[in-house]
């Protein structure tokens, strides 16, 4: 079936910048929609930032705003968020998410909208 897999968490000072990759296996996601959630201790795992697989639809966080930036690469199958001028308020247990298909009056900021996980990796900014 399908399979997310995640890579590029680690620990980073404030100010600098990571890269997270997610490539998803099994099937294409050309027509689908990837999504980045995240979840700090305490806290509800929320959206990072959303793009439509095909097209140019994007959706970011406030807080991420200008800081972030989602990718895709559609014949890989993978989804790119790379992130600059990190906070510590940005650390967190970041996640990787799909759906097989995008509507536009669909909102993909709800974890429930999304079919596939990934196993979640670490992103730790220090100050």
């Amino acid at each position: 079936q399908v399979q997310l897999v995640e890579s590029g968490g680690g620990l980073v000072q404030a100010g600098g910048s990571l890269r997270l990759s997610c490539v998803a296996s099994g099937r294409t996601f050309s027509s689908g929609t990837m999504g980045w959630f995240r979840q700090a201790p305490g806290k509800e795992r929320e959206v990072v930032a959303t793009m439509a697989m095909s097209g140019s639809m994007t959706y970011y966080t406030p807080s991420v705003e200008g800081r972030f930036t989602i990718s895709r690469d559609n014949a890989k199958n993978t989804v790119y968020l790379q992130m600059n001028i990190l906070k510590p308020e940005d650390t967190a247990v970041y996640y990787c998410a799909a759906a097989m298909a995008y509507f536009p009056r669909i909102d993909y900021k709800k974890r429930s909208n999304y079919g596939y996980w990934g196993q979640g990796t670490q992103v730790t900014v220090s100050s």
